[in-house]
């Protein structure tokens, strides 16, 4: 009898990290390309877009939370009924780079899984802005002993940011439908420039 997978028509990605950091910059840049450069306190946002590929109807939640740790049961909640993982810090924050690391502990221990579909994104990488966090140390952690994904962006400049959701939309398993549909939405904007040292691995930019 042969087995018949069925290609996934629903994917939730989630946006985790400290207060400050810009996951709703990161987010409203995406969805509707804009940035507002006043810190706005979120609890929770769950934003949704379809996207028709092929014929068919690919809906992709986006859930923003909350940079306070004081909702442990909903950020627990979350992770528990989320696909990928957005670990966001800003690259002029020591101490947000700090709290991804329990973060992703955290992912780990809820979905009992110890390669969990998780991109991690430095943030505020604007050109001569301050930086506390080298791009260097982020690198080693995470892609060599965390074995996951690292891009650097500015939310404010635009820089990579349709490279996060392309990342994310591959951990989740959805590249060959929707990645197409999000270099079509974004192919009028001018091409974005890498903020990262190039690396031995396949850019996921090419399933376009």
């Amino acid at each position: 009898m042969s087995l018949v997978v069925k290609e996934k028509n629903h994917v939730r990605l989630v946006f985790l990290g400290a207060a400050g950091v810009g996951k709703t910059a990161l987010i409203h840049r995406f969805l509707m390309d804009t940035f507002e450069p006043k810190h706005r306190r979120t609890v929770e946002e769950l934003h949704s877009k379809e996207y028709e590929v092929s014929g068919a109807r690919v809906k992709v939640e986006i859930l923003d939370t909350s940079g306070s740790y004081s909702f442990p049961a909903m950020r627990k909640l979350s992770i528990q009924n989320s696909d990928a993982f957005a670990l966001v810090y800003a690259v002029d924050d020591a101490e947000s780079f700090e709290s991804i690391k329990s973060l992703r502990e955290e992912i780990l221990e809820v979905k009992e899984d110890k390669f969990p579909p998780i991109v991690v994104v430095g943030n505020k990488a604007e050109s001569g802005g301050e930086r506390q966090v080298p791009v260097e140390d982020a690198l080693s952690l995470v892609e060599l002993d965390w074995n996951s994904r690292f891009v650097e962006t500015s939310a404010k400049d635009n820089e990579n940011v349709l490279e996060v959701f392309r990342e994310l939309l591959q951990q989740a398993n959805l590249p060959s439908r929707l990645s197409p549909a999000l270099c079509k939405r974004r192919e009028t904007l001018p091409k974005e420039q890498a903020l990262r040292p190039p690396m031995n691995k396949t850019n996921s930019c090419s399933v376009c």
